[in-house]
């Protein structure tokens, strides 16, 4: 083998447990964009409630919080990797079981609900477990940090776009509930390629002798600690608790609702969540290249306005399908590189040995209001109409931003 060759070889080797990592992610998180999309459309098919819709949508997210403090604690406990696999396992066995349930009759709503919150009940502690192995290894592909939060969070983006073009597809073909057989075999594969190529954690010997210092209670709220005692931490859960209540409302009531009075809402609806996720596809792989030349906090700011507020304006004011696609998907391009900045902020100030445990902390502070926003977005559409609720939700959005995103605790973003 010549030198060329060699230093090739090596560079893969080195580069491949990355790649692993973020296929494994965007693999689940596919499955993820599937479930977002039937299971809304299955409830408003089987009972025609907004109300039900926002219901399940509550049961959707309130295991986010749950599983984030308690499930971060765990994949700093018994570790990273086994944490992942064993969160797609869970999620996989209970998201099988509606359509099942669903051919032999024997689905009730309360049911449903039960394996709603079941299936999603792991997959924030999953994830969770997948960013915090981020960093060690970008080091070990010898990629810059900043460079692997965009990677990431354009994986993030691709598997949206393809999840919710694939659930459109299949919504439409098959039905919602028969969809949720590709979001099973999604959690398969991920588990295949993390035993397969994602490598044992290397953070183990700090965490556990963090661990022992501490004990397992204090384990348990030292990532909750970190957060409320660390302003610029503090002041992102600020903020995007109130835009995820806004996103959480659009994703499991209005957009489904919206779609689903145009007549054809499983295919509708998964276009318009592919056309954001598009745009943010390319918005992250941007932010990738050329995020490390540009200043962190006023970019923030801009692009957190562009993609909140617009979505909701254009449908209120019922657009042409097609312009509402173009806004949807430049409001994707802005949000692309959201996530990649704030994660590339925290990692500066997070350590190591309380990774998992803190970003699981602030999954949790960041879901808190999204089982309130379905709910208040199923009574909006009830009460005061859907254009109302959208209108709503517009100003929401916007408030949180101009209110919340400025000050000294935001010094170091």
């Amino acid at each position: 083998m010549n030198p060329v060759q060699a230093e090739v070889r090596e560079s893969v080797r080195r580069r491949s447990p990355l790649v692993a990592l973020l296929a494994a992610d965007g693999v689940s998180r596919a499955g993820n964009a599937i479930t977002l999309i039937a299971v809304p459309l299955y409830v408003l098919n089987d009972s025609g409630s907004a109300l039900s819709t926002g219901v399940a949508g509550v049961f959707a997210t309130l295991p986010v919080i749950i599983g984030g403090t308690l499930g971060g604690a765990l994949a700093d406990r018994i570790g990273w990797r086994r944490t992942s696999v064993l969160a797609d396992a869970a999620s996989g066995i209970t998201v099988l079981a509606i359509p099942v349930l669903a051919a032999a009759g024997a689905l009730p709503f309360p049911l449903l609900l039960a394996l709603v919150f079941a299936s999603n009940l792991l997959d924030t502690p999953g994830s969770t477990a997948r960013v915090a192995q981020l960093p060690e290894l970008a080091e070990l592909a010898r990629t810059p940090l900043t460079r692997a939060a965009g990677a990431h969070a354009t994986m993030q983006r691709t598997a949206m776009m393809l999840g919710s073009g694939v659930a459109g597809a299949l919504v439409a073909l098959v039905g919602p509930a028969n969809a949720l057989y590709a979001n099973a075999l999604c959690f398969a594969i991920s588990i295949v390629v993390t035993l397969a190529r994602v490598p044992r954690d290397t953070h183990r010997d700090a965490t556990e002798e963090a661990g022992e210092r501490s004990g397992r209670l204090p384990e348990l709220v030292a990532g909750l600690r970190f957060v409320a005692t660390t302003p610029l931490v503090r002041a992102v859960v600020i903020l995007v608790v109130i835009t995820n209540l806004v996103d959480a409302a659009g994703l499991t009531v209005l957009k489904p609702v919206y779609a689903h009075g145009l007549g054809d809402g499983g295919a509708v609806l998964g276009v318009m969540l592919a056309c954001f996720a598009g745009g943010a596809l390319t918005g992250a792989a941007l932010f990738g290249v050329f995020g490390h030349r540009l200043p962190r906090r006023p970019l923030f700011v801009v692009l957190f306005l562009f993609a909140g507020v617009p979505p909701y304006l254009v449908l209120a004011l019922d657009a042409p399908l097609s312009i509402a696609f173009a806004v949807l998907a430049l409001a994707g391009l802005a949000a692309g590189p959201l996530n990649p900045l704030i994660d590339t902020a925290l990692f500066e100030v997070v350590p190591v040995a309380l990774r998992a445990r803190v970003f699981g902390a602030i999954s949790t502070g960041v879901a808190a209001g999204m089982p309130l926003g379905s709910l208040l977005a199923g009574l909006g559409v009830a009460h005061l109409g859907l254009t109302a609720s959208l209108v709503i939700a517009a100003g929401v959005y916007l408030v949180a931003i101009l209110g919340t995103s400025f000050g000294r605790r935001w010094r170091g973003f």
